[in-house]
């Protein structure tokens, strides 16, 4: 399932626009790295349970379990068995990307009904609609590409991240 899907047209008012759609797996996954990212700049031996996590972040522990053990499976994560097990970054926060997170939870940054952009084969009045979504995909990737665990600690983001949310309208709701 791609980060940004479209809701039903019963999931929202009529005339209005549905939203993009960011999963609870990855909004969940990348808080719980947050976490760990703190943690990390302290000691990054430093190990975290599970629900330690939970707590820190308000997040239901039975869904941030599975969450957790996927990232592991990822190679995002490490994890420790036993009574002084827990979790902890298994790279530096510095190059764990929001793409990495994404891909690990919910697999390609975009897609067309299930099919890579590029898969996808338009024809007469639409045939140029497929350059459209693949030129979304390469703007998703500028942001999640070039945005770590770290630079979201630390509040600091790439020149072009910065020009998004200046850009007239990043803010406000349409």
């Amino acid at each position: 399932m791609p980060i940004f899907s479209r809701m039903g047209p019963r999931d929202s008012p009529v005339g209005q626009n549905e939203p993009m759609h960011i999963s609870a797996r990855v909004d969940y996954g990348m808080r719980a790295l947050c976490e760990l990212g703190a943690r990390h700049r302290v000691d990054p031996r430093a190990l975290m349970t599970g629900e330690e996590i939970a707590q820190a972040q308000t997040l239901p522990w039975k869904f941030l379990e599975g969450i957790l053990r996927t990232l592991r499976q990822a190679g995002i994560l490490a994890s420790q068995r036993g009574a002084d097990g827990g979790f902890r970054l298994d790279r530096d926060p510095n190059e764990i990307t929001v793409a990495d997170v994404v891909r690990a939870l919910d697999g390609p940054l975009a897609a067309v009904r299930g099919e890579r952009p590029e898969d996808v084969i338009y024809a007469g009045s639409s045939e140029h609609l497929g350059e459209v979504w693949i030129a979304m995909r390469a703007a998703m990737r500028e942001v999640l590409e070039h945005t770590t665990i770290a630079d979201i600690l630390d509040g600091a983001h790439s020149t072009r991240v910065t020009e998004f949310l200046e850009s007239p309208g990043a803010w406000q709701r349409r």
